[in-house]
């Protein structure tokens, strides 16, 4: 809506550009509460989250792998010790998540390796 002055003459309006087909409101959902949104560039070209496959163990941090506890084939319980990791010349023992059968190890000691590498495969 236009606002107009005394004199009835309107001093300002809203901006229409001639090009207003391009223009794309997405409708996102958020517990629930829907929002009207832009996407800008960036968002378009993100990486689309995919459910985490529990099996497959990441690293949180990057670090250099001091010991590795286990090999491939052995059976694990949750809460066995999986790794000791020195990062900001801190060890930190890694538990297991989960139990399960160590299908492929794809770190060796002395390896530095970075934050989310793929560690090690449960079956």
């Amino acid at each position: 809506m236009a606002t107009k002055d005394k004199k009835n003459e309107i001093i300002a309006a809203p901006v229409i550009e001639e090009d207003e087909s391009k223009v794309r409101f997405h409708t996102i959902t958020i517990d629930g509460d829907k929002y009207r949104t832009l996407f800008t560039e960036s968002y378009k070209r993100r990486k689309n989250w995919e459910k985490p496959n529990e099996k497959k163990i990441f690293s949180e941090i990057p670090g250099t792998i001091i010991k590795i506890h286990v090999t491939e084939g052995q059976e694990v319980n949750e809460g066995d010790l999986m790794i000791v990791i020195e990062a900001m010349k801190m060890k930190n023992k890694l538990i297991f998540p989960i139990g399960g059968v160590v299908k492929k190890i794809y770190i060796s000691e002395n390896e530095k390796i970075p934050k989310r590498h793929l560690m090690l495969e449960l079956e």
